[in-house]
């Protein structure tokens, strides 16, 4: 199933919700650091927390929208960490949740039907680094002459396939994806950090995530959630008054029924007999 900007919206939106319940000292770690991976390809993700890491586990919310912590269902647990072996349906949001609640940041991961991906840090970079995109197609050669583009606008060609930045600068931040003769990639969205700072583990690196999408579509996910919970609020006003007689109660209603429709009827049913 093709998955719409808006239902990203709204998956994100309502995973972002859900991670600022309660924030705590861990961060999520991947391996490798990217965001894009082809069908069949595994991915380590880490819980890494300041002092004992028990009761810390791997959560994710997918394409599905049903949030589980890491099981057999399609992953497997190795301590604090959770290695998953993905297939397209596994995309989606993941965090480390502890038992108390708390929650570390949390990264999109993406593996689309197609051949074609980005492959970019799905951790925050610092200012000052360099970071190397690579265009990659799943079959050979894998490294044709690709086309990079950020926000939108086209940067440059590489024929190598790759683009490197030698040193990335909070201009650098944005949406990036690439396209060769094979096709298109997802598109992912790289984060800049100001150097000495520490990556965020809360909401705010959450945040991120929705950056990409366009105000127009984070209005019409938040319209949609509000007309849910419209909904939900007049459906079970409806049930409550219809419990509610308005003039005395079940029985007195009963007991107020006139007798006659039932004496005509059986009156009939006599003369038919």
């Amino acid at each position: 199933m093709e998955l719409t900007p808006l239902y990203w919206q709204l998956l994100l939106l309502s995973t972002l919700v859900y991670c600022s319940l309660g924030q705590g000292g861990a961060s999520l770690s991947i391996t490798p650091n990217r965001s894009q991976f082809f069908k069949y390809e595994s991915v380590s993700l880490s819980c890494e927390v300041q002092g004992n890491s028990a009761g810390w586990r791997v959560v994710r919310n997918t394409s599905r929208g049903i949030i589980s912590e890491c099981s057999a269902d399609w992953g497997k647990q190795q301590g604090s960490s959770c290695i998953v072996p993905l297939i397209p349906s596994d995309s989606g949001v993941y965090w480390c949740e502890s038992g108390s609640g708390e929650h570390s940041n949390a990264v999109n991961i993406t593996v689309p039907a197609g051949a074609m991906i980005l492959e970019s840090p799905v951790l925050p970079v610092t200012e000052g680094d360099s970071v190397t995109l690579r265009c990659r197609y799943q079959g050979t050669p894998s490294d044709l002459t690709a086309v990079f583009y950020k926000d939108g606008s086209l940067i440059r060609t590489e024929t190598t396939g790759e683009m490197t930045i030698p040193a990335v600068s909070k201009s650098d931040e944005g949406l990036y994806k690439c396209t060769n003769s094979k096709g298109d990639s997802p598109e992912s969205w790289m984060t800049v950090t100001a150097k000495g700072s520490t990556p965020a583990t809360s909401s705010s690196s959450t945040l991120s995530l929705l950056l990409p999408l366009s105000v127009s579509g984070l209005v019409a996910a938040l319209s949609i959630s509000l007309i849910i919970l419209l909904v939900l609020f007049c459906k079970k006003r409806n049930k409550h008054v219809a419990a509610e007689p308005r003039n005395g109660t079940y029985a007195d209603v009963r007991i107020t029924q006139d007798p006659e429709p039932r004496r005509r009827r059986e009156h009939v049913i006599r003369q038919i007999l």
